[in-house]
């Protein structure tokens, strides 16, 4: 196919929002439909917009890659009104299979840079899968009006990844254009504010033009038009899943060829290779933040479709006579993986209406597998546990999370790596980290590191009071490690890391050097009971909490394990104490959140969610028992 047969499409841009997690992509989406009119001139409009998810808003991250359409009629536009698809994606490294969706529907990319920060690892994944499917870059240095903003050098460093990419990719994509690569554009922004220049203003001041103008003139200078060609029959890509309450399953697609119209008969490309005649009985389009029904869709736009059942990521729509399905996406393999089950604790089953059953945890399982393409569930030994294969653990965290709060109760086993074999020898997943602390905390993150196998592979200080050090350290190194780096650098560090290939077995890690305090029977938690051992463990219940026997209460303060009678009343009798009642200062026990749970268990325990409680308990709840499974794991 020569490109003299090729059509443009003039009135379209497909452009994807990528960053690093907390640079603002969510926010400037947000002013770029504010300032397009995409909002009700009267109505309110809210912050992050397009962070819809509950646990999104919670934790202040995009989870999903979602698209939103502006329609643009400024200057740069000369006269005619253009639609722009945005997509914005996750900046998270365990959300990568969202990015690498996101990529496959656009033309171009906007990469947001910290004016402080600077890229970041999640920064290098991004670009890295950009320029791997030869997509135009923008650089957009946001925040700066940071008062530690630092653009020349984030500048700088944003051409060195640029530069260092190009040749990395140089075997594998020969076609790679250095020079489109380095005459980079480059629009210096406030997302919050809506502001946006290409003048680079002085460190930690606004840019000098009080709208994003600016912006949408480079992205439409330099992220081409959709093309298509003219005589094609229809290929239309699945890219995500939504759920309509209306209309069921909605597929949406991005059209490379052909046109797409309501109530036509198509040729579903399944992920086996089958071909099957469908129906669109209804037809999407996005404007701003709504769908809206339309009639019929060309080329390079992306919309919605109903009517489909079973229909999956990575398939393709095409047409019925001359079928021509797109290759489907590929994703980086999981690296992290933990056991998801039944609840079988002791306390299974006391909240009223929660989902015990393993036919609704399978079911809800296999959901999962439908919009979550980073995401593989293998079968175990045993009927009601499944393990479930992800990117990394706060992804695998967050499926649990929602598991919770639809009402599900589980058993959680701790994260493991998911370990392969090259020529004959054990082989792990590797990350390479990156940290940014204060300087005095340097000797307490280097030896943390150093605990948990990680090499450093670089050191950089830039004056400001703060150093940033690059590790290549075990993924398994990083289970637990988010608290504890919190914990040693005051809640000042931010670390962030992304995948590293494999290396051969790195030798046993220690993760926690204190043992667990465990209940000796059941029954509810006395302050009796807690004030006479608060001086030797810190505590993860209230008083009046029921447990169980092997349910874990506390953190002892030595290594070993400990079972305790939490439990124990005050022993009454009818003799008048000599002094009265005194008053004991009871310490508050730490109440851990699912992540901390989930980080805190060893090898031996496992953590019980539930809707209303999250419990940490160990594998083997009987005593003696536990004891012989130990022995007979030492004689191993």
């Amino acid at each position: 196919m020569s490109d003299s047969t090729l059509i443009r499409r003039d009135d379209l841009r497909n452009v994807a929002i990528v960053a690093h997690v907390d640079h603002g992509k969510t926010t400037l989406v947000n002013a770029m439909l504010q300032q397009t009119g995409a909002f009700d001139s009267h109505g309110e409009t809210e912050d992050r917009v397009m962070d819809s998810g509950e646990l999104e808003r919670e934790k202040g991250i995009t989870i999903l890659a979602k698209n939103t359409t502006v329609f643009y009629s400024g200057p740069a536009a000369e006269g005619k009104q253009m639609t722009m698809n945005i997509i914005d994606t996750p900046g998270h490294a365990d959300f990568g299979g969202e990015v690498e969706r996101g990529l496959s529907m656009v033309d171009g990319v906007v990469l947001l840079v910290d004016a402080s920060e600077g890229p970041l690892p999640q920064t290098r994944f991004v670009l890295r899968k950009a320029l791997v499917a030869n997509l135009p870059v923008i650089i957009v240095v946001n925040k700066t009006d940071r008062a530690d903003a630092r653009i020349d050098g984030v500048i700088s460093d944003s051409m060195d990844l640029l530069l260092g990419l190009a040749s990395d990719l140089a075997d594998e994509a020969p076609d790679l254009d250095l020079d489109k690569i380095l005459n980079v554009p480059i629009v210096f922004a406030s997302g919050k504010a809506g502001f946006a220049s290409a003048n680079q203003p002085a460190d930690g001041t606004m840019p000098d033009n009080e709208d994003l103008e600016p912006l949408f003139e480079t992205i439409i200078k330099h992220v081409p038009a959709p093309t298509y060609n003219e005589g094609e029959v229809l290929q239309a890509h699945v890219t995500n899943l939504d759920a309509s309450p209306f209309l069921g399953r909605l597929a949406l697609l991005r059209i490379f060829n052909g046109t797409l119209r309501k109530g036509q008969q198509v040729a579903w490309a399944r992920q086996d290779g089958t071909l099957k005649q469908v129906k669109i009985t209804e037809l999407l389009a996005t404007k701003g933040l709504t769908r809206v029904p339309a009639e019929e869709a060309g080329p390079g736009e992306i919309v919605a479709v109903a009517g489909i059942e079973d229909i999956m990521i990575g398939e393709t729509l095409t047409d019925l006579e001359n079928p021509k399905p797109l290759p489907l996406i590929t994703v980086d393999p999981p690296a992290i993986s933990m056991t998801i089950g039944i609840n079988t604790s002791p306390l299974a089953g006391k909240v009223k209406g929660a989902k015990v059953t393993a036919r609704q945890v399978k079911d809800r399982l296999d959901k999962e597998l439908i919009g979550n393409v980073s995401l593989n569930i293998l079968p175990t030994e045993r009927p009601d546990a499944w393990e479930v294969q992800g990117r990394g653990e706060l992804a695998l965290a967050i499926l649990v999370e929602q598991m919770r709060r639809e009402g599900f109760e589980l058993t959680v086993g701790k994260p493991q790596v998911v370990t392969k074999k090259i020529d004959g020898k054990v082989h792990e997943p590797m990350e390479h980290m990156t940290i940014d602390v204060p300087e005095e905390y340097l000797g307490a993150v280097t030896q943390l590191m150093a605990a948990r196998k990680g090499r450093m592979t670089n050191m950089a200080n830039h004056g400001t009071g703060w150093c940033r050090m690059e590790f290549v350290v075990p993924a398994r190194g990083l289970i637990g490690f988010r608290t504890r780096f919190l914990t040693d650098t005051r809640g000042a560090g931010i670390a962030s890391s992304l995948a590293e290939g494999y290396e051969p077995w790195c030798g046993p890690i220690e993760y926690r050097i204190n043992g667990s305090i465990v209940a000796d029977r059941s029954g509810v938690v006395t302050p009796f009971a807690m004030i006479k051992l608060q001086e030797r463990m810190s505590f993860f219940v209230q008083p009046t909490s029921e447990v169980y026997e092997g349910m874990i209460v506390g953190e002892n303060s030595r290594a070993d394990d400990m079972d305790v009678n939490i439990t124990k009343e005050k022993q009454l009798t009818n003799m008048r104490a000599a002094s009265s009642d005194t008053f004991e200062n009871m310490t508050p026990p730490r109440i851990l959140t699912l992540e901390e749970s989930l980080e805190f268990a060893r090898e031996d325990e496992c953590v019980e969610v539930t809707p209303e409680a999250i419990r940490i308990r160990k594998v083997v709840l009987n005593a003696s028992e536990r004891a012989k499974v130990n022995r007979a794991r030492a004689k191993a």
